[in-house]
């Protein structure tokens, strides 16, 4: 009799199906709520940082490009 067989292999198969599941919910419920909009809040005033800076330059580098 062979040590891998059909039956074995469905059966590792599932407990790892089930082990990666179990994994995620894990995964999901050690991150706290709150703090997913902390990182939502952060992208958007970088976003709004990034964006006058941006106009900053361009604008600052247009009038002296008129002089």
């Amino acid at each position: 009799m062979s040590i891998i067989n059909r039956r074995n292999a469905v059966l590792g198969w599932a407990v790892w199906q089930g082990s990666k599941v179990a994994a995620k919910r894990k995964a999901r419920q050690a991150v706290e709520p709150s703090s997913n909009r902390k990182g939502k809040a952060a992208a958007v005033a970088s976003g709004i940082a990034a964006t006058g800076g941006a106009l900053y330059f361009w604008r600052r580098r247009r009038s002296e490009d008129k002089s």
